[in-house]
């Protein structure tokens, strides 16, 4: 018996350490893909800082629109609210997913309790399985962008968003998990749309958009900031996007590292149980010899020496 646990111990050393190895592969890919997604929200930072800068300059000169996208309704005008709802389209990234999924069930819970209908916009395959399972109604999904998305795929999800907040949705809200650093993401549930009033971007904007408001746009400040809606709604999605991306990284790195760390406790102790597991098979043949040699010792007399040979030969 202890032979066989002896061989069976080594098959889940040997299973163990090629799950390490390939945990500890993508926990080196993930913490590589991580510094990519910084970088990348970095380099798209200035863009959406210019846009915000003008539409800030725009409103501070006192320019309004009748946007669609600024239509702001009161809470018993609201029919319709839609979740932008954004997740990986791969596993192995700890409780990623799921934080999102449950503040999503959250709002819907909310919006449903408010007598409101709900639309749901997913990007990820975890969301779109685990809400279509649930038998959930689905007004749109994307699949294989959330690992590196481009300006493109944010496109193509904020037109889906807008052609249902120009139909029957009113509200639009958004959760997805934001990077703060390696170590640090949160689940963040916003208003996507409509957007704030050109007098309250205004008043973010402070001083200098004040200052910057003299500005003459052509072929005028209307046309302009009309123009700019789109795009800085655009902006902030991709903002979210970048976000999840370098979140979904950052948090599959944690759940590979502490898969391998797992791994080697669990290696440790299987190589203890089969150390043991040996000894104990040795012990056991080594008192079978003496008991077989004294046996023979008092049928015929045996010589100690041949016990002490017969051991040395058991352990060696």
């Amino acid at each position: 018996m202890a032979g066989a646990e002896e061989r069976v111990l080594k098959r889940r050393i040997a299973s163990v350490t090629n799950t390490k190895k390939i945990t500890r592969a993508m926990e080196l890919i993930a913490t590589t893909r991580v510094a990519k997604a910084q970088a990348r929200a970095h380099e798209s930072r200035p863009y959406a800082e210019q846009i915000t800068g003008v539409i800030e300059n725009l409103a501070a000169a006192g320019t309004s629109v009748d946007h669609p996208l600024l239509q702001q309704k009161s809470q018993d005008e609201i029919n319709a609210v839609a979740l932008v709802v954004l997740t990986s389209d791969r596993g192995l990234c700890g409780a990623y997913n799921a934080n999102v999924i449950k503040a999503a069930e959250r709002e819907l819970d909310e919006i449903r309790n408010d007598g409101h209908e709900y639309r749901l916009i997913l990007v990820g395959t975890k969301a779109s399985d685990y809400f279509r399972f649930r038998g959930y109604d689905i007004a749109a999904h994307f699949e294989g962008i959330s690992d590196r998305p481009t300006y493109e795929d944010c496109r193509s999800v904020a037109r889906a968003v807008g052609e249902m907040f120009e139909g029957d949705v009113d509200q639009v809200r958004l959760i997805y998990t934001q990077f703060v650093s390696v170590g640090t993401q949160r689940v963040t549930v916003r208003q996507f749309l409509p957007l704030v009033s050109t007098e309250t971007i205004a008043e973010a904007g402070g001083g200098e958009a004040r200052a910057l408001a003299a500005f003459e746009f052509e072929p005028s400040a209307e046309g302009v900031l009309t123009d700019l809606l789109p795009r800085y709604v655009e902006a902030r999605l991709y903002s979210a996007l970048l976000d999840a991306a370098a979140s979904e990284h950052a948090n599959r790195q944690r759940a590979m590292k502490a898969a391998t760390d797992n791994a080697e406790e669990l290696i440790i102790k299987l190589t203890r149980r089969m150390n043991r597991a040996r000894q104990e098979s040795i012990t056991t043949e080594i008192m079978e010899i003496i008991g077989g040699a004294e046996a023979m010792g008092d049928d015929d007399g045996g010589d100690d020496d041949d016990i002490a040979v017969l051991i040395r030969e058991v352990v060696s």
